[in-house]
């Protein structure tokens, strides 16, 4: 058996068909478009691109505010999805059943599964990309709250600090996302298309500027994990999405300083992977839950 995973970035939109054991059988990638109808156009073909017999359901990652149980985007960040009634779409085309979730939630839950995180229970992840995601796993089970907890890039890093897109000010999404890294770069007057990996050579080499754009940009975002762990306590804090890694790497001059909230910071595993194998996983135990007559992707216990 095997099931669909899409994952809907701000700036790339993907697609893979997955076993029950998380391998990737077959995978598609594109630019997201900037409009949500046309984003759910592409899904429903990307959907008919993968699917196969053996596709039993089809599992999606959605940014921003998600209902996991009643199959509701609430609200979006870079892709507002809100209004699409993506669930109902994408299954009424495909005549399959569709789950969707926040896509920090189904990374952890790929990271938990067959990454980084297996064999711990308590676990607090972000995912740095464009913007930042997060999710919360609590003795085995992914923390919703009311619908949609883990929101970890909407700590507050900087109280007087940038307007962020949910309306508040110093999210470390306005901190330490990609975008946010993209602008220090260029407040520091470097030639467009530099990126990250260039930065960590230019400091490794003596450039003073490169250092403190590195150290600008990882700062909130300690701060966050610093929160996080005050709040949740977990074993690992994983950092996914396509800047955890080196997130994970500028942190090394940036440890934590209280001594109360100290926590091992690790690189997910996975990588830009971890979106698609965990909407297949989380659709198939959500296909199992709905089987067996519980709640679909409500205290699901990975």
């Amino acid at each position: 058996m095997a099931a669909i995973g899409i994952d809907v970035g701000g700036t790339n939109l993907r697609g893979a068909r997955v076993s029950d054991a998380g391998l990737i059988l077959d995978r598609v990638a594109e630019k997201t478009p900037s409009d949500a109808k046309a984003v759910v156009a592409r899904i429903i073909d990307l959907v008919r691109h993968l699917d196969r017999p053996d596709v039993a359901a089809i599992g999606i990652g959605v940014p921003g505010r998600v209902d996991a149980q009643r199959r509701r985007v609430l609200s979006g960040g870079t892709i507002n999805l809100a209004a699409t009634e993506l669930a109902q779409n994408v299954e009424q085309s495909a005549g399959k059943p569709v789950f969707i979730d926040n896509d920090g939630n189904l990374a952890l839950v790929a990271e938990s599964a067959v990454g980084a995180a297996r064999g711990c229970a308590n676990v607090v992840m972000f995912t740095i990309g464009t913007g930042i995601g997060g999710a919360v796993l609590l003795d085995g089970r992914i923390v919703r709250g009311r619908t949609s907890a883990g929101q970890l890039g909407h700590l507050t890093v900087d109280a007087n600090g940038a307007i962020c897109a949910c309306g508040r000010r110093g999210c470390v999404e306005t901190t330490s996302s990609g975008a946010a890294l993209g602008r220090l770069i260029a407040d520091a007057g470097f030639p467009a298309g530099i990126g990250v990996e260039q930065l960590f050579a230019l400091g490794s080499a003596g450039d003073l500027v490169a250092a403190r754009v590195l150290e600008s940009w990882v700062r909130p975002l300690r701060a966050g994990i610093d929160s996080a762990v005050a709040a949740f306590d977990p074993d690992l804090v994983l950092l996914g999405g396509g800047l955890g890694l080196s997130a994970s790497r500028a942190l090394v001059k940036t440890p934590a300083v209280a001594p109360w909230f100290q926590c091992a910071v690790m690189p997910a595993q996975l990588g830009d992977d971890a979106g698609v194998i965990g909407g297949a996983l989380s659709a198939l135990n959500g296909l199992r839950s709905k089987l067996n007559g519980t709640p679909a992707g409500i205290g699901t216990r990975l």
